[in-house]
Formats: C-alpha cells, structure tokens, sequence
C-alpha cells in the first residue's frame, strides 16, 4: 500500500519531498513478504466468499464484480510501469496461474453451479469453465483426482486468467525506484508517536532501530500503511475518526512443497469452502507459488493465535489497543463470534499429521513427510463500532482518515495488496480533493479505464485484458 501510494504521488507530483520510514532492517517484510501471503491475484475468480449464497439460494455477482474491477485497475497500473521501466521483467512478479474453485457433496455443486452460471454471462469472467467430469478435472489438476472415493459428488470451475503474484517483489521494486526519483527510504525507523501541530501540520516522533536515537519530522500529509500496528499510531494522532475501532490478530500456518513431482502436477490456485466458523481469510487453497524463479505448492491457511499484531510486533499489542471507545465494539465482537473462537481453538490443536489430514480432503494422496510447515503472516482484522448490533468484526479492507485529508491510515487484511491501486485512488481523491482533477490525466495514461467500469464495457473489458496480458507476459 505505502509503494503504490508514494508511486502515484512520485508520478502525479514530482515536485513534493516524500520520506518513508520502516521500522525493519528492509521494506515489505511483514505482509507484503511473499511467504506471509497467499501471492493470490485476488479477482473473484475463484473465491467463494465474495459470493455467498442468500437465503433463498440466489447468489449475486455484484461483490465478486467489483473485486475484479478493482484488480484490473491493479494490472493496468502494473502494466504502465513495467512499460515505464518502474518495474521489472514481469516474470519477477506475476505468473500466469489458472484459478479454480473445488467443492465435494451435493449442496455444494449444487451452489457452485449456480455460481456459475451467475458469472459466466459477465464480460470479466469471460473464460470460467465449470465441469463435474474427473476426467475434465484431472485435467485441470491431477492432484485432486487421484484415489476420490467413488460416488462423490464434486464440481469445479477454472479461469485460465488468474495469476500468482509476488507483492514482495512488487514492493521492493516500486520503493528501488522511488529511491532513484529522490525518495527518503529509511530503513530500521520506527515512528513512535504523531501529533497534529497548530499549523495543522504533523508531527512524527521516531527512534532508531540500531542506537536508539530518537528524533522527529514534520510533515503536511502522513499515511500509516504499517500493517496491524496502523491502529497504535492512529490511536496516537488523537482524529475522532479512528474512535471505535480495534483488531483482532490472526496468524498462519502453511504446509509447503517443493518436490519436483508434485509441483509437476499442479499448476492453479484452487480454493474450497470455509469451514464453520472459519474467517474468510481462512478459507482453504491449495496453490501454486513462484517465488524468486523457483515453484512450489502451499496449501492452507490454518490459523494461528498471537497477541502481535505483526510477526515482529509485541506480546502487548492487542491490550495495548484497548479505549475506552472501542472496548464496547470488542466484547460485542468476542460475544457474537463463538463460532470463530472454536474455530481458532480448533486449529491451534491441530499437529502437522492433523494439517496433512485436512490436505487431504483436495489431495487424497497427501503423505506426510512431503510437507512442511511455514508459519504465514499476521492479519489484524478489523473490529468497529456498528449502530444496530453495537460492534462488527470485518474482514476487508478499511481506510481511516481524517476528516480534513492530513492523515490517513488502512486497517485489514484481504482482499488487501491485490486491491491496492483502487484503494489508494481513492484515498487520493478523498485525501487529495483540491488536485485529483489535475491529476486526472496522468492516471488515464497510467490506467486507461480509470473513472470507468470495464464489466459494463464488453469491447473495452477484452481489450483491456488482453492488453495487460501482452504486456505482463501472461498467457490469458
């Protein structure tokens, strides 16, 4: 989120001093790290929370729509600077990875189908196939067909244009350039503490990682992209905006491979049915991955439990959080998710053995030993204060700010980095309402269909999709 954000402001207003400040000895190491997450091109293709079915059994494509929309902005951004000579070769980034879906027992087909028939009709899903023939998704992807039980009933879908992507290199790139346009990176910096000034200007306090040097910057705008700890420091800027809020951490665990006979057979993102009372987030998927030119296979997330609210956060995190405005919010939350509670106890008694047995259910030939366990990234997801049911937990993304548009900050987890660029235009335009039509130009040039919806234009949406798949070398 800070690269995309400090990239457009680079673009839109060369001439305005931008200074980052990481608190670790390098940037995108905590979420953005390619192991602590998914790598998934999140676009609705393959995930089934976007489009739960209602309680008459319909289902909308509306919110899987929009997440598609959202990460065409994304490629064509990506496009722009790949062709600008920002980002690399696109291989060091993105690969083209089909995504499917994959369901077992009558009611789920049944829902799948209905899914989709629901998006097959949309201009941005163009390509969806869906088949309940073994022999169809043996041939999409082996591992799941191998020893099924006879008699079971399963489906699948497959969008040949998804992709797996590596935000951490994604983020490394953006902020490498953003050093050569005179960009302050700091590394090993962690911001302590900010105060809005009378001139309504703020202050950062900051002490140094190594030495412990303390010290401080003023700075007319701040953005606090720092992951589960954005909540501190916004709780420390004092604006009315973040009252209510809390977050609630959830870690990760995944089982990883690399044996070349495996990696051979399985070339998709394959995501399934939460279980009950499991997080969206912790829906389970078994993926290709390709990280630094080498391919492997993840399959999980299984949940893990730690009061950081990063993987080198503080054991103190989610006490230290805690107001007066937002404890009622927080006990709401605790109270109306037993479901999540058992959920998170469950997983936290799982063993390797008990993880590959879960494997298994998309792997019928899972051994043991092939596997082993990564610990994944922290995701503090969002609690807030809701007027009808007191407190909500919410698993999207959220973005804070003030109501003058000196600060802001974001809140959440997925569908997170793969959203990124529509999220940080937005933030410019609320942040940003005296420039965004000036910069209107630039961000055409820089994403063609910006201000537009490609799913409402068929021509435009094939177009563009073809033009981003040339030049981010991905074969759909």
């Amino acid at each position: 989120m800070s690269a995309t954000l400090g990239t457009f402001l680079s673009e839109l207003q060369p001439d305005w001093k931008i200074v980052v400040h990481e608190r670790l000895g390098d940037v995108g190491l905590e979420s953005s790290n390619a192991w602590n997450n998914a790598g998934t091109g999140h676009a609705a293709l393959c995930e089934l929370n976007y489009m739960p079915p209602a309680a008459d059994g319909s289902v909308d494509p509306a919110k899987a729509v929009s997440i598609n929309e959202q990460f065409q902005l994304s490629r064509q951004f990506w496009s722009s600077l790949v062709d600008d000579g920002v980002l690399d070769e696109p291989s060091t980034f993105i690969n083209s990875t089909p995504h499917m879906t994959f369901v077992t027992g009558e009611k789920d087909v049944a829902y799948l189908k209905k899914r989709y028939e629901a998006l097959r009709t949309q201009p941005l899903f163009s390509g969806i196939e869906y088949s309940e023939d073994s022999r169809v998704i043996n041939s999409w992807a082996p591992l799941l067909m191998q020893k099924r039980r006879k008699g079971e009933p399963f489906a699948a879908t497959r969008v040949p244009a998804g992709t797996d992507v590596d935000f951490g290199a994604v983020t490394h790139q953006m902020f490498d350039n953003l050093r050569t346009r005179g960009v302050d990176v700091i590394t090993n910096r962690e911001v302590k503490n900010l105060k809005r000034l009378k001139d309504g200007t703020w202050r950062a306090k900051y002490r140094n990682v190594i030495g412990g040097t303390p010290g401080y910057i003023n700075a007319r705008f701040v953005f606090v992209g720092a992951g589960g700890w954005a909540i501190k420091l916004l709780q420390s800027s004092g604006i009315p905006e973040i009252k209510g809020y809390g977050v609630f951490p959830i870690g990760g665990q995944w089982l990883k491979t690399s044996k070349p006979e495996l990696v051979a057979q399985h070339q998709a993102k394959v995501y399934s049915q939460a279980s009950v009372g499991a997080p969206p987030m912790s829906v389970p998927h078994l993926d290709t991955r390709v990280v630094d030119g080498e391919t492997s296979l993840l399959f999980g997330p299984f949940a893990t439990f730690s009061p950081k609210f990063l993987k080198q956060g503080k054991v103190w995190d989610l006490v230290t959080q805690v107001r007066p405005h937002n404890i009622g919010p927080m006990l709401k939350v605790a109270v109306d998710n037993p479901g999540l509670i058992k959920y998170l106890v469950g997983e936290l008694l799982k063993n390797h053995a008990k993880k590959v047995d879960s494997l298994r259910d998309f792997m019928p030939t899972a051994r043991d030993e092939d596997w082993e366990l990564l610990d994944a990234g922290q995701r503090a997801q969002v609690m807030k204060k809701d007027p009808q049911k007191g407190g909500v937990l919410q698993f999207g993304t959220e973005v804070v700010a003030a109501k003058d548009g000196s600060i802001a900050g974001l809140l959440g987890a997925s569908p997170g980095a793969s959203t990124a660029v529509s999220i940080m235009l937005e933030l410019l335009r609320s942040c940003f309402p005296d420039r965004i039509s000036g910069w209107e130009p630039r961000l055409r040039e820089l994403i063609p269909s910006y201000g537009e919806k490609l799913n409402e234009r068929p021509a435009e949406a094939a177009e563009t999709l073809g033009a981003t798949s040339a030049t981010l070398q991905l074969s759909a």
